[in-house]
């Protein structure tokens, strides 16, 4: 049996990595906060444990109460594999620094920076005991490594959680029963929040013409051709430990 706890599961990316891992032999955990019947359904068709935890990872506070749920239900000792796959983010709020509203700050940070730290900090104490497999997944951005208009909150928590995974490479990087850690940048997908950025009025993100032209001129991947080469990393005996990749990389 293998196990995989993902974010963000509702939609896009973390929609498609929940229905291509379905297996009679795998047990996944959904993170979200809308469950998808059409996936509990399909889970079922195909004999596959899944639980639903419905939660707002801007609750970071209460994560690790939710960590202790997720293991509760896992049974270390009849698995051979289990994986954390940080999904989830929020691009909110796009525009100048100046016109963020603080509440709309820490929402991003916590969405998409502190939650997948504190995630990955109850996982790895979970697992400690476990000889199996152990591996994370951050899906990170290429805003983490160059400036945005409009995007400040958004690149700041990429960079922060691309720089976070290399240091959690580096304690983890030692000792048979170390946890397996990298960053994943999916590149530009067609997704709801592509949708979000088309939508966004230009005095707030000025590249929003260029991001219009990926959608018209067919640029953007599709998240079932990201979610394939993300799989593919994840189950990979060469894991880079520590890394920071493009999914426009692996072949």
């Amino acid at each position: 049996m293998k196990v995989f706890i993902i974010t963000g599961t509702s939609r896009g990316l973390g929609n498609s990595l929940v229905r291509k891992l379905i297996d009679s032999k795998h047990h996944i955990f959904c993170i979200t906060r809308r469950p998808k019947d059409e996936l509990t359904n399909y889970a079922k068709e195909k004999k596959c444990r899944m639980d639903y935890l419905e939660f707002d990872l801007s609750e970071v506070s209460k994560i690790a109460e939710l960590m202790n749920k997720v293991f509760d239900k896992i049974n270390l000792s009849e698995i051979k594999a289990i994986s954390l796959i940080n999904n989830a983010g929020i691009l909110a709020p796009m525009k100048r620094i100046e016109d963020c509203e603080g509440s709309e700050i820490i929402n991003n940070i916590n969405v998409n920076l502190l939650a997948p730290i504190v995630l990955t900090s109850e996982f790895i104490k979970h697992v400690k005991p476990f000889e199996g497999d152990k591996r994370i997944i951050n899906i990170s951005s290429g805003a983490g490594k160059k400036p945005y208009y409009g995007w400040s909150n958004y690149c700041a928590s990429k960079a922060g959680l691309d720089l976070f995974t290399q240091c959690v490479g580096v304690e983890q990087s030692t000792g048979e029963q170390a946890v397996k850690i990298l960053s994943l940048a999916p590149a530009i997908m067609d997704t709801e929040m592509q949708a979000e950025i088309r939508r966004t009025d230009i005095k707030d993100f000025e590249q929003v013409e260029r991001f219009k032209d990926f959608k018209n001129n067919g640029l953007l991947l599709s998240v079932d051709e990201v979610a394939e080469k993300v799989i593919k990393v994840l189950v990979h005996e060469d894991y880079q430990q520590g890394g920071v990749i493009d999914v426009r990389d692996i072949c």
